[in-house]
């Protein structure tokens, strides 16, 4: 049975262009930037300083808080300046930046091909390993893996919901790598459910990606406590509350956290790193990034260390193609704009877009019509005509009222609005108020 969540949603064009392109390691030159927050929460702290000589998988920023995560050399060479840099927007972080010189790795990772199927590990080395390697969700929200496995008192993990939907259009980074490196994510699975002492573990993957189940499934006979789950062609099927009710039918309660329903809900890059702390050793230093576009002549899924700059990616398939009207970090309706080519790659980096002219043309806006498509589309069943309203008018106790706090920016209310109203800009602020706000009280 295909299942599918059943409020709001769209299926804009999926436009998999490179979703037939195999992950290639792409060569960084010259120098890498690492920022020392590109993880929800506290910026790590360096423990490196100008000069010092690194290797590939050495800490150089420690976890400063409990919401934080550590960060790692991506590659080896000497440390040249740790200053404020702008990153892909034009806002300014601190970064440590790296001269390349060699290829050597720290000797405890494992860079055999060899995978590792047993699992030696008790639950509180395992979440310690995830804590030492800086894995955070490769899903969009960077938040640090360990605290998402670190159950809080009073809850309980009932089961694990792997996100292999990759619902964004143009996004292949995770259908390749389940693709190619199928039966570790199955192993991150395992490895995650025997963290949170759970039983049973989901992967929900979108019918467009048949290659990706059979593939899968054709491991599930060993690995026990799986199951894959076929799921419809829908956007934003990969958010976390949207998943939980494709793949089991419960609803994530209003104001409420996806484990207040017990599941724990990771992304399949998420796995597979999870399995390459555990089994291999490695921190997250690298990640699959997609390259793509329709007036892009080469389309490409690489291997990236994090630190490099996006320019060498984008020179490395011919430059930016003419007819192009913006460049975007990410998928075209959660993806950011990207205001400095220069800027590095991030852990959480996914793609770069080239969105022709006409893609990235929103048109004049006019008046509303009432129409309603926006509430009809709204997966969090807002009123995203009003949230527009009271936050131009910054009414911020109605905004909390009518929930803005809850919209997930998904941009499925621009998508289908005829009148082309700026909604998820002015929802997006009004939100970002009344969020600091709710916090102050606290």
């Amino acid at each position: 049975m295909i299942k599918t969540f059943k409020r709001g949603g769209v299926h804009p064009p999926e436009n998999k262009i490179s979703a037939q392109v195999a992950i290639e390691v792409f060569n960084t030159q010259d120098t890498v930037r690492i920022f020392t927050s590109q993880h929800l929460g506290v910026p790590a702290e360096p423990v490196v300083t100008k000069g010092d000589t690194v290797k590939v998988g050495q800490l150089i920023a420690k976890s400063s808080g409990f919401i934080s995560a550590n960060v790692h050399s991506s590659v080896s060479g000497t440390v040249t300046s740790i200053e404020a840099i702008a990153d892909h927007m034009g806002f300014k972080k601190t970064a440590i930046c790296i001269k390349i010189e060699g290829d050597e790795w720290e000797e405890s990772i494992d860079r055999s091909p060899d995978i590792i199927r047993e699992i030696k590990h008790t639950p509180e080395e395992i979440i310690q390993k995830i804590t030492d390697a800086g894995v955070v969700g490769l899903g969009g929200a960077t938040f640090p893996t360990n605290v998402k496995l670190s159950i809080p008192p009073g809850k309980k993990a009932e089961a694990l919901i792997v996100n292999g939907a990759e619902c964004e259009p143009y996004l292949t980074s995770d259908h390749r790598l389940m693709l190619e490196a199928g039966e570790q994510i199955l192993i991150g699975m395992e490895i995650i459910r025997q963290a949170l002492k759970i039983d049973k573990t989901y992967i929900g993957i979108e019918t467009n990606k048949m290659d990706a189940i059979n593939h899968l499934k054709s491991f599930t006979q060993w690995i026990k406590h799986i199951e894959i789950v076929p799921l419809k062609p829908r956007y934003p099927q990969g958010g976390e509350k949207q998943l939980i009710k494709a793949v089991t039918g419960k609803e994530v309660p209003i104001n409420g956290l996806p484990i207040d329903t017990g599941y724990v809900v990771c992304n399949v890059g998420t796995v597979y790193s999870v399995y390459e702390a555990v089994q291999k050793n490695k921190p997250l230093i690298d990640n699959t990034v997609t390259i793509t576009g329709k007036k892009l002549k080469t389309q490409k899924n690489y291997l990236v260390r994090v630190g490099t700059p996006m320019s060498q990616l984008i020179e490395s398939v011919g430059g930016i193609p003419e007819g192009t009207g913006k460049i975007v970090s990410g998928g075209p309706m959660m993806g950011k704009p990207i205001a400095n080519i220069d800027g590095p790659t991030l852990k959480g980096s996914s793609s770069i877009l080239f969105m022709t002219e006409e893609e990235s043309s929103r048109g004049d806006s006019s008046n509303c019509i009432r129409c309603a498509k926006c509430v009809g589309v709204c997966p969090m069943g807002l009123e995203p005509y009003l949230l527009l309203r009271l936050a131009e008018r910054k009414m911020n106790d109605q905004l909390e009222a009518n929930f803005v706090h809850n919209c997930i920016e998904c941009g499925c209310c621009l998508y289908t609005c005829p009148a082309r109203l700026p909604l998820v800009d002015y929802i997006r602020l009004g939100k970002a108020e009344v969020l600091k706000i709710m916090r102050s009280r606290k």
